[in-house]
């Protein structure tokens, strides 16, 4: 008989979240009182319907849930997930839903390359066929100081790295995402650094939490999630969870992010959720659950110290948590 152990911060059937990248304070507080209406929008529901197309990988969904991945609060409701998503491709809006059903999912190709043993593209769906799917309850919290709660579907990031085969000088995992500016309108904003790019070591990348995202809610992945496959790194804040990947390059130089790129003094290369150190417009102390309403305190790595905390020993002269 499996006995599972919870943690303190753990529940059972209950949690999960989106994604976060910058926005304006007053714009957070008006999207988060329209949660509500947008999910009953006509825009919503033309977005869901043409998301609801055919999938040719949705018969690996629902993917069984690892139980040992559990939650302390209750899943974010999908239809408000939906309706609230950063994806600035298409727009610096949550109410980016719509615009993003221009996304096109296929063909989609992964260029794994860099210092690796043999630089290699894969087809979306030939590399979600061969990996061991799984459902994860996990908690996301934003820079903005908002959090959800979602169930996502996809396997561990340490099985891209072991298929990409790294060389053993290298240090850090570059991620990419798509750059077609010709259905992603943001994409023709040229004072952002396209494309979104994102960078963790080689040792987060092979933590047991890093997670490959290809589907949520048992189905899979909607495009403003960041379909077909994004990241969910549950102790970062979440614009550390790149969406619609397409390039996973192997390096031994630190990748400068998106973020990072843009506006150095507020965002890191590490990003590591800290109640105690404040982004310098807000207080990370507290954080508003998007759905409830609630107000909690935020926890150190977002809960998950216990996981991920000793790849960050010898590491404290680091700007860790910003």
């Amino acid at each position: 008989m499996n006995i599972i152990h919870r943690r303190g911060w753990d529940l059972r059937e209950s949690a999960a979240a989106p994604e976060a990248v910058f926005l304006n304070r007053r714009a957070f507080v008006a999207g988060a009182a329209s949660v509500g209406a947008a999910a009953l929008s006509p825009d919503l529901a033309m977005a869901q319907r043409v998301t609801d197309l055919p999938d040719p990988t949705a018969d690996l969904y629902p993917a069984k849930r690892n139980e040992k991945y559990a939650l302390d609060r209750p899943i974010t409701p999908a239809e408000v997930n939906a309706a609230y998503n950063n994806f600035y491709e298409f727009g610096s809006s949550k109410a980016i839903a719509r615009a993003a059903q221009a996304l096109k999912l296929r063909p989609w190709t992964v260029k794994l390359d860099g210092m690796v043993e043999q630089p290699r593209e894969i087809g979306f769906d030939d590399l979600v066929r061969q990996m061991p799917l799984e459902e994860r309850l996990y908690r996301l919290r934003c820079v903005e100081a908002w959090s959800m709660a979602v169930p996502w579907s996809g396997f561990p990031l340490a099985r891209l790295v072991a298929l990409a085969k790294p060389l053993s000088s290298a240090k850090y995992v570059r991620f990419e995402t798509f750059l077609d500016s010709s259905v992603a309108s943001g994409q023709r904003q040229t004072w952002y650094p396209w494309p979104y790019a994102e960078g963790v070591t080689i040792a987060e990348a092979t933590n047991e939490l890093a997670f490959v995202v290809t589907g949520a809610y048992g189905k899979p992945l909607p495009k403003q999630h960041g379909a077909p496959l994004r990241l969910a790194l549950p102790w970062k804040y979440g614009f550390k969870s790149i969406k619609s990947i397409v390039r996973v390059n192997f390096t031994d130089q630190r990748p400068k992010s998106f973020w990072e790129s843009l506006q150095p003094a507020e965002y890191g290369f590490w990003a590591n959720v800290n109640p105690a150190v404040a982004h310098p417009r807000w207080s990370q102390a507290t954080e508003e659950d998007i759905a409830t309403k609630e107000r909690r305190p935020t926890q150190l790595f977002n809960g998950y110290g216990e996981y991920v905390a000793h790849l960050y020993k010898g590491l404290e002269g680091e700007r860790l948590y910003a």
